[in-house]
């Protein structure tokens, strides 16, 4: 289901949500501080961030692991003024908010934006803490999903999701098999600086953008196999991967900055960094955006060379591969990375298939 058709399969205007809006949005506009109210959901571009991936919690997340909830809790409540050390997703939220500020000068009473939802499954106790740490942050952050120890996955469609980030990737998984976009994040292994101007988003193709379908006859094949099928099937669109959609989702708010003249100046650019060759099966992958109606703003082909030290150079604020190696390698310069546990790339790593522990007698 694309982007557009999930959101049109949402509940149908009513007068009495129309009403709450119309409060919600007088509240907002009495405020002195003048924050931004949140958007209609089934407008905006909706992404839920898990608590561990805004913020630097690996320290909680061991009292938890080791001392169990209760002193979790405690804990939390007792540091509830200290905010929590930014995350691997907070560089990426920061820069939703940069974007969304750009429409609302272009579009100042469009819907038409990111919405950033908090969803987690701590306790409501720790909300106290994580409401703090956004505040001092200044994040606009208005809803929330506290799961008191339960998936919260359950929740992201009712909150009409349009990319889930976790550090958990059982969940992600849970979320894939839904049908919602989603990637479990790992923080670079060193600073990068980022844009503060742009948000730039890279991903790979095949099994992220792409289903895993050409990824397939490379595993069991080789390449060799694998040019020719590219070669026979050009013409014939690759099926969609589970980040299709959330490029479907910039793309609709980059063309509201085309509208506009804005173009050139548009703040969201979107990467596709692929480890396929351009001459033997990048026509295909091109092509297949094309039939969707989607653009790339670059797309680069490595040809199998590694993507660490060109991600370094791009500096995305968020970078989708399904394969832990490439991960991993762009990691190590300093690229926030999230991974797309999808499709045949799991059972291997570095090319070599990854063996079942043996069962014991």
């Amino acid at each position: 289901m694309s982007e557009k058709e999930a959101k049109a399969s949402a509940a149908t205007e009513d007068p009495g949500e129309e009403k709450d809006w119309a409060a919600a949005k007088a509240f907002f506009d009495n405020l002195k501080t003048n924050k931004p109210r949140p958007p209609k959901p089934r407008y905006a571009v909706t992404v839920a961030v898990s608590s561990r991936t805004l913020f630097n919690m690996v320290a909680e997340r061991k009292i938890y692991e080791e001392e169990g909830v209760e002193k979790y809790v405690a804990y939390q409540l007792d540091q509830e003024n200290e905010p929590l050390a930014p995350g691997p997703a907070f560089p990426f939220v920061k820069a939703l908010m940069t974007v969304n500020g750009r429409l609302r000068e272009l579009y100042p009473d469009s819907e038409e934006l990111f919405d950033i939802v908090l969803m987690t499954n701590n306790h409501a106790q720790v909300g106290v803490r994580l409401i703090n740490s956004i505040n001092h942050y200044d994040l606009t952050i208005e809803r929330f999903c506290m799961t008191g120890g339960k998936s919260p996955t359950g929740y992201l469609k009712a909150y009409m999701t349009n990319l889930y980030l976790s550090k958990d990737s059982e969940k992600v998984s849970e979320a894939i098999e839904e049908g919602i976009a989603a990637a479990t994040m790992f923080m670079a292994e060193k600073e990068n600086e980022l844009s503060d101007t742009e948000l730039r988003v890279a991903f790979d193709g095949d099994a992220v953008l792409f289903s895993d379908e050409s990824e397939i006859i490379v595993k069991e094949h080789g390449l060799d196999t694998f040019f020719e099928h590219e070669k026979e099937f050009e013409n014939k669109p690759l099926a969609q991967g589970p980040l299709k959609c959330f490029l479907e989702a910039l793309g609709k708010l980059q063309r509201k900055f085309y509208a506009k003249n804005e173009r050139m100046n548009c703040p969201i650019r979107t990467f596709l960094v692929t480890a396929r060759s351009a001459a033997s099966s990048g026509a295909r992958v091109l092509k297949t955006l094309r039939s969707w109606g989607l653009e790339i703003d670059e797309a680069l082909f490595l040809a199998g060379a590694p993507k660490g030290p060109l991600l370094h150079k791009i500096k995305p604020h968020i970078f989708f591969d399904d394969q832990m190696f490439h991960i991993e390698g762009a990691q190590e310069l300093g690229t926030i990375s999230a991974h797309v546990p999808y499709g045949i790339g799991q059972k291997y790593h570095k090319g070599k298939r990854i063996e079942p522990p043996a069962k014991k007698e």
